[in-house]
């Protein structure tokens, strides 16, 4: 008998913000995330021009999943057992041949199976998120300006994107408007946001009104999830949450403990006084799901309350509100809706396009032509070719820590709480616990090998 999983059966439901309850215009955002890290590497940093030309064909690299060797500028698809099924050094993808000479059929170096694999580390980045993949494409662009210029065979580039990301998204960018990203989402944000459906409103307040407890819990900061909720959800958005929690720095708000990371107050956006624990409900920055969990105790009058737990990202959201606090967790996989979906006439409107129009990507969800299917792959990295086809380590990542995993929140805010959805586990098939349905290449994959 196949195991459910009920929305009607928890005490708490809570959401990650950014690609979750948020769904940006990928078409558009990825653009402007990239080039708000080019321009600074060009400007700033003194790297080539050539960085700053962006064609629509070049977004085709952009896959989920690929982890960057820091050392070698080579990125890598792996196998759900850590063999390396494609890769690259910078853009230009390896041949068969070259590809068995460097990674042959063992182990990629740093990988370790289940828990140990960490997505940020001093050696490698694995590309999780859509905010990461346009800098998954510029840094490959990196590699490949300073291979043709330089001829160099180890980079030391890394440091620059993190100052990158440091001018653009620290914590007081978007209250000093510096960098590229924010200036530009405030301009316009309807430009680079989906409002939520009414659907998807009306479904939140369904859920306040069966006597849930909503969280919203992001790693953004107050004042960017503010604009971004008003847009999404109206001026009234607060009134849906009993309690947010900003500046949440995941996946540390799971995996540290209260003395590491406590909860503060917040003032006018600004981080107030260290809190000892959380007593009542509100909006906070920082903090940690101990304490958070403490509360919630409290609030439901329930010794182990059932939190419910939405997010966009396996490395922050999914994996350690499973590991640590033992959170259903629902994944929000756009991969799900492959290309079908999405056509060209979609795009905005003539009067909206601007200064990004040039370097217009595809929807990052998309089949990458470069790195095949995000779920599945031949074991020589050609096309597949029946019992020679293995899981990706993104898949195996999903069916393993995934409750259940859907294309968008609006996939399911018409079906009644109680609806029963078939959960990932150990006992059911690989593709049960995706909803409305497995991704096509899923669908036939039953018999694939698994290591």
């Amino acid at each position: 008998m196949a195991q459910h999983f009920s929305l009607a059966a928890g005490d708490v439901v809570g959401f990650d913000l950014d690609h979750t309850l948020c769904r940006y215009n990928l078409p558009e955002s990825a653009p402007l995330i990239y080039n708000s890290f080019a321009e600074f590497l060009v400007k700033e940093k003194g790297y080539d021009k050539e960085l700053l030309t962006v064609t629509p064909e070049d977004w085709d690299f952009c896959c989920k999943g690929l982890a960057l060797d820091l050392e070698d500028g080579n990125f890598i698809k792996l196998a759900d057992n850590g063999t390396v099924l494609r890769a690259s050094h910078g853009t230009r993808m390896m041949a068969p041949e070259e590809l068995a000479k460097e990674y042959g059929r063992k182990e990629w170096k740093y990988f370790m199976s289940d828990t140990g694999m960490a997505c940020r580390s001093g050696k490698y980045y694995i590309y999780d998120n859509y905010f990461d993949l346009p800098g998954a494409l510029l840094c490959a662009r990196v590699v490949d300006s300073l291979t043709k210029h330089n001829g160099q065979k180890t980079f030391d580039f890394w440091k620059d994107i993190v100052a990158g990301i440091q001018h653009n998204y620290k914590m007081s960018a978007f209250k000093e408007n510096c960098g590229i990203y924010f200036p530009e989402i405030k301009r316009d944000p309807g430009r680079y946001l989906h409002s939520c459906p009414e659907s998807v409103k009306k479904w939140l307040r369904q859920l306040k009104n069966a006597g849930k407890i909503l969280l919203l819990i992001t790693s953004s900061h107050s004042d960017y999830c503010r604009l971004l909720c008003k847009h999404i959800l109206g001026n009234d958005f607060a009134d849906l949450f009993d309690i947010v929690i900003t500046n949440a720095l995941k996946p540390g708000f799971f995996s540290h403990l209260p003395s590491q990371r406590p909860f503060r107050r917040l003032e006018d956006d600004e981080e107030q006084e260290a809190l000892p624990s959380l007593d009542k409900p509100g909006w906070y920055s920082q903090g940690n799901a101990v304490h958070l969990y403490e509360l919630l105790k409290k609030m439901t009058g329930k010794p182990e309350p059932k939190v419910v737990y939405f997010g966009d990202s396996m490395h922050s959201d999914i994996f350690p509100a499973r590991h640590y606090s033992n959170w259903e967790t629902v994944l929000i996989l756009e991969e799900l809706r492959g290309d079908r979906d999405w056509k060209p006439e979609e795009s905005e409107p003539l009067e909206k396009k601007g200064k990004y129009e040039g370097q217009k990507a595809k929807p990052l969800y998309s089949l990458s032509n470069k790195w095949g299917s995000f779920f599945v792959d031949s074991i020589s990295g050609l096309e597949n070719t029946g019992d020679s086809s293995v899981y990706t380590w993104s898949c195996k990542r999903i069916s393993t820590y995934s409750t259940i995993a859907i294309p968008s929140i609006e996939a399911i805010a018409e079906l009644p709480l109680d609806y029963k959805f078939t959960r990932f586990s150990s006992s059911n098939s690989k593709t049960a616990g995706y909803y409305p349905g497995p991704p096509l290449v899923l669908a036939n994959s039953e018999s694939l090998t698994t290591k």
